[in-house]
């Protein structure tokens, strides 16, 4: 039987209780490390929880059916998930990634993987011919969509046929949309890649990353990894993912209600100079995120008239806290420029518009008129 999505947040692909004979509701913790085998050649199906635990297991089986794959790996973090699926790349490859993503994931690649022989090249994939940048070593694209944290929107069908055309994976960073608003699978990728701890997990108490595929190749080549290298994620932490997904839909359409309210009113203020948000009518990627995603998400970012503007916004909330994450059921205001892009150089962020001026917000499931009210005030300078 296939079930909504709403559903399946719940119970995954299917409600099964025949393993646990209490018939509890709210799956168990299991916190242990190693277990028991009957005999020698029988296993239980779990040998030791660097390998696999139940609870994790039951996580990533909830985040493959929202995600349409046929597996999903659960890890320590974002960037472990990241981490790890670079392994499935040599020195001597070459990747073309997006010159927008999370600072994080540049700093992997640029002082990490090409240290290990790994080249890129850094490419607008919202308005480059980026099947020029393909070379005869090329073996995978990576994008994020939006972009974090300037708003860009790629367009995941026409970077998937390039890929195909030449033999490469497309990898899809589906962090800011959620497998709630879009479905990097069904629209061509290869690899989809999640920091749980933003939307997933949505209550900023636990880190979590995840890898889904559709392809048994993949998933066989990535299980080999996650077992190797040791960062799988927790059992208590795989719980709170659990949990978090349950009302993951009733979140994100809050918080999207949220960040349109929010858009609205910064449009309208002078001293905003810029909104980056999908969801903008005539704005470059309209278009494309409609044809691709169900929804336009709750990430929005904003430029201002002045640093000295930008740092007093930050000072003077009194409801939204000045911090470095999303997601979450609360709003949250960031500072690309010293926190989440810190580490990326000055020339390139402001060659990608990170400037000293630029703002990024996460809407969350406040009530919307006080947070137009807090920002209202923060804005008196």
């Amino acid at each position: 039987m296939s079930y909504a999505f709403a559903t399946k947040c719940i119970y995954g692909n299917g409600r099964d209780y025949d393993k646990d004979l209490t018939g509890a509701i709210s799956f168990p913790i299991y916190q242990t490390a190693t277990y028991a085998h009957p005999e020698v050649g029988r296993s239980t199906g779990f040998d030791y929880s660097r390998l696999q635990n139940p609870t994790r297991q039951q996580a990533e089986k909830v985040v493959a059916a929202l995600e349409g794959g046929i597996d999903a790996l659960a890890f320590s973090t974002g960037m472990a998930a990241i981490t790890a699926m670079m392994e499935l790349f040599s020195p001597g490859d070459h990747l073309i990634t997006d010159a927008d993503l999370y600072g994080g994931s540049i700093r992997l690649f640029d002082n990490v993987s090409r240290k290990n022989g790994i080249e890129f090249d850094h490419v607008d994939c919202s308005s480059a011919d980026v099947e020029s940048y393909v070379r005869e070593n090329t073996r995978a694209i990576f994008i994020e969509t939006p972009t974090n944290p300037m708003m860009n929107v790629v367009d995941i069908r026409k970077m998937a046929g390039i890929a195909k055309r030449h033999g490469l994976l497309l990898i899809v960073d589906n962090t800011f949309m959620s497998p709630y608003f879009q479905k990097p699978l069904e629209l061509g990728a290869d690899i989809v890649i999640h920091s749980g701890t933003k939307f997933l997990g949505g209550h900023n108490d636990t880190l979590a990353g995840f890898l889904v595929t559709g392809s048994q190749e993949i998933s066989d080549r990535l299980r080999f990894l996650i077992k190797t290298v040791g960062s799988g994620l927790s059992p208590f932490d795989s719980w709170l993912i659990i949990r978090g997904v349950k009302t993951l839909p009733l979140r994100m359409e809050k918080a999207q209600e949220n960040a349109k309210a929010l858009v609205e009113f910064l449009l309208n203020e002078p001293k905003v100079k810029r909104v980056y948000y999908p969801g903008i009518p005539g704005s470059r990627g309209y278009e494309i995120c409609k044809g691709q995603a169900s929804g336009f998400g709750s990430m929005l970012t904003f430029e201002v008239e002045s640093r000295e503007l930008a740092l007093h916004i930050l000072k003077s909330t009194r409801l939204i806290p000045f911090a470095e994450s999303l997601g979450g059921t609360e709003t949250l205001l960031t500072y690309p420029a010293t926190q989440t892009h810190a580490d990326v150089p000055e020339e390139t962020r402001i060659r990608n518009g990170i400037t000293d001026r630029v703002l990024r917000l996460s809407a969350g499931i406040e009530d919307k008129a006080d947070l137009i009210e807090d920002l209202k005030n923060a804005l008196v300078f």
